[in-house]
């Protein structure tokens, strides 16, 4: 991102200004890059009985901390910006997501769980962002309230639909892969994927629920298909296919994401930055979205010390994307509102330093395999055993020994 900026201020100063088709790349760009990252959070997920508490705990974390942000920025943007529900609610969305696209590549410093668990809920947090934005948005446009029993009942509706609409999907996708025996065929599936999203989207349905089922059962195949669909896939295939579509998927993210953030940073002028009010605006939006965030995992865990993932909350590709889409919003003058691309480009920047710093910050206490009380005891008739000397033992014991060894050798 501060690439592009550099090479923009470059560009300007040589006097080359227009760059018109920068404005239709980077939606491209973002959507493209949006599908690649719920594709690989979901694969990136393992799905077992021992790992579902630390599952809900993601998921919770990231609905509870999701909605507290939406709420407090809606009511400080109503107080100090003057702004009515509908657009305060709707600005406050994109900047309330964890974008698992920075966040998930900077777990690499973290213990396991934490890891695992910063997975799981960056992941909940793109897909339940993007869910509540798409009906907020719905919502608002057909004048009906965002809290009641009809909306809800349909919004809950649509997903249980789309989910068996996405096992269907997730089947034959299974079912194509294994008949391609050509070396070329899993830009073939990522090229699937993305039509579904788009007639998803054509639709106003939650499509990314479907790219995100996908991605669950492609890496939990075992664990979560039905044994009778099982008959009729050959699982030690689908497992080589794997690995090898798990590190395309990564690839294309990565550079999706280079060129996405790269792009969106040559969309930005330093000339822009006219005044200094939107650097104190997005100074306090971030405060606001690490304070909620340091409160709720303070209170779930008991822990009034901050660990490394209060700071692991970063802002980035969801925002940007969410953000592009509230210029098509009717009722919303994006051109006259205070929270603009300056203020967002504050909050992802602020939130990428801080979670740098989180990062460096190394936990003092490491996991240690406690072994079982069986195996304690083992280990100390070794170190007994071990510690025994030979001239300790009796030469009649020492001679039935020698005999017991030659006769079983």
């Amino acid at each position: 991102m501060i690439t592009g900026i550099i090479v923009r201020a470059i560009t300007n100063a040589y006097g080359y200004n227009e760059f018109g088709f920068v404005d239709n790349l980077i939606p491209v760009l973002g959507t493209i890059g949006l599908i690649l990252i719920v594709l690989e959070g979901a694969v990136e997920l393992e799905i077992s009985r021992e790992k579902l508490p630390l599952i809900l705990k993601g998921f919770l974390a990231a609905l509870f901390i999701l909605v507290a942000n939406i709420w407090v920025l809606k009511w400080v943007f109503g107080f100090l910006f003057q702004m009515g529900n509908s657009e305060a609610i709707l600005y406050a969305i994109p900047l309330s997501i964890i974008s698992s696209a920075v966040a998930i590549p900077s777990t690499a410093g973290l213990i396991s769980k934490e890891r695992e668990f910063v997975i799981y809920e960056s992941t909940f947090s793109d897909i339940l962002g993007i869910m509540i934005f798409n009906y907020a948005i719905r919502q608002f446009e057909s004048g009906q309230p965002l809290i009641g029993a009809t909306p809800l009942v349909s919004l809950g509706l649509q997903i249980l639909g789309v989910i068996v609409i996405s096992l269907a999907i997730t089947y034959v996708l299974f079912r194509l892969l294994q008949q391609i025996h050509h070396h070329v065929k899993f830009f073939l599936i990522l090229a699937l994927l993305i039509l579904v999203y788009a007639f998803g989207k054509l639709f106003h349905l939650p499509a990314l629920v479907t790219i995100f089922i996908f991605g669950i059962f492609f890496s939990n195949v075992k664990s979560l298909l039905p044994k009778f669909l099982l008959r009729y896939l050959d699982i030690e295939q689908s497992e080589k296919g794997f690995h090898e579509f798990h590190i395309l998927t990564a690839e294309s993210t990565f550079i999706v994401r280079t060129f996405f953030f790269l792009f969106f940073g040559f969309s930005i002028k330093i000339l822009d930055f006219d005044s200094f009010s939107p650097v104190i605006y997005g100074l306090i939006i971030f405060l606001i979205m690490l304070i909620l965030r340091y409160v709720y995992l303070t209170v779930s865990t008991f822990r009034i010390k901050p660990s490394s993932l209060v700071y692991m909350s970063p802002r980035g590709l969801i925002s940007i994307l969410l953000f592009i889409q509230l210029k098509d919003v009717s009722f919303i003058n994006t051109s006259t509102s205070p929270i603009d691309e300056r203020v967002l480009l504050i909050v992802i920047l602020s939130s990428m330093f801080v979670m740098l710093l989180g990062t460096l910050k190394k936990p003092k206490v490491e996991e240690t395999n406690i072994p079982e009380e069986g195996e304690e005891n083992n280990s100390e008739n070794i170190i007994v055993d071990t510690q025994l000397e030979p001239q300790n033992i009796p030469d009649t014991e020492s001679k039935n020994l020698n005999e017991s060894e030659t006769e079983n050798p």
